[in-house]
């Protein structure tokens, strides 16, 4: 007997695409004789309690999402023991950064091949967001973390009329964009203090934002950190500060490309861990997922890896 998958499918990924995509893989996947279990979630944090589900037994299994960044991210809270899982991913999101990031074909007939038959499995770096020093407040992220200007474009993305609108013209990262113009007229930079593990602190005055980075990009394709590894055991840390507006609104549209690095008022920083403490509650994102307005949050990569299949050869 060869391998048996639990495929976890957001059906409402893209505005339903979702849905489409799996009834036309599910009969590839008979087809071919491949033994699986399909499990189609049913809302928020639902991928997150069937990944739980999945993994509660301790036994080593292969898990495949389809759905967007979001649904790998409440998967990967979900899954019991890291150690005991491999992980494939088919993209149906707008932005696909974790795909995008490790290699993978775009089209999910590729994509299902290549979990199907794997070029490479490499071991993944898994981060880690705590806020308030409670151990219990914990999310895990594969692609990255943030506070500040560019969580606040994903909380806004994930309740945007233009993430609908663009989706259904297959442009949904565009909405990344749309929305970061619009939060530059809104946010207000703020002081930022990043406690690092020799014991140093770096001063931040007038930041618009931190991104944590395991994998280069977010937001839909910005390459914030064009030398992030998922397998190096760091972080890559961007802090975007002391800039104007208008800087800002040129360094933008440079960063799909990775070409803001060494910019003036672009600071990147490789750690295992960091803290970052802010003059004021800053919303904070894991893998593009929202959560509430925090003054101080530590960000590290976990002891435990994850076995991801990529689509390198």
């Amino acid at each position: 007997m060869g391998t048996e998958y639990d495929f976890i499918i957001n059906p409402k990924a893209r505005s339903g695409l979702g849905e489409m995509v799996w009834n036309r893989l599910a009969p590839e996947l008979k087809k071919k004789k491949v033994h699986y279990r399909a499990h189609l979630t049913e809302g928020p944090k639902h991928a997150r309690r069937i990944a739980e589900h999945c993994t509660s037994d301790g036994q080593s299994r292969t898990i495949v999402v389809l759905g967007g960044d979001g649904t790998v991210n409440e998967v990967v809270n979900g899954i019991c023991d890291l150690g005991k899982v491999t992980l494939g991913y088919i993209p149906v999101g707008s932005g696909n950064d974790f795909a995008r990031g490790l290699g993978l074909p775009s089209t999910p007939e590729e994509a299902l091949r290549v979990v199907l038959c794997p070029g490479k499995i490499i071991s993944m770096d898994v981060g880690k967001l705590t806020w308030n020093g409670d151990p219990g407040r914990t999310r895990r992220f594969l692609v990255s973390a943030g506070i500040g200007f560019d969580a606040a474009v994903c909380h806004e993305v994930c309740v945007s009329r233009w993430k609908k609108i663009l989706n259904k013209i297959g442009l949904g990262k565009l909405s990344y964009a749309a929305v970061a113009l619009d939060r530059l007229r809104k946010d207000r930079p703020v002081h930022m203090s990043l406690s690092l593990p020799d014991g140093s602190q770096k001063i931040f005055k007038d930041t618009y934002f931190a991104a944590f980075m395991n994998l280069k990009y977010e937001g839909g394709g910005f390459a914030f950190c064009p030398d992030a590894s998922p397998e190096d055991g760091l972080l890559d840390i961007l802090v975007a500060h002391d800039l104007s507006r208008l800087k800002i609104l040129f360094l933008l549209p440079l960063a799909f490309w990775g070409k803001h690095v060494g910019a003036r008022g672009v600071t990147i920083l490789k750690c295992r861990t960091a803290l970052a403490e802010t003059d004021r509650p800053l919303v904070l994102h894991t893998d593009g997922e929202p959560s509430f307005p925090r003054k101080k949050i530590e960000v590290g990569i976990m002891e435990e890896k994850l076995r991801v299949i990529t689509g390198e050869k």
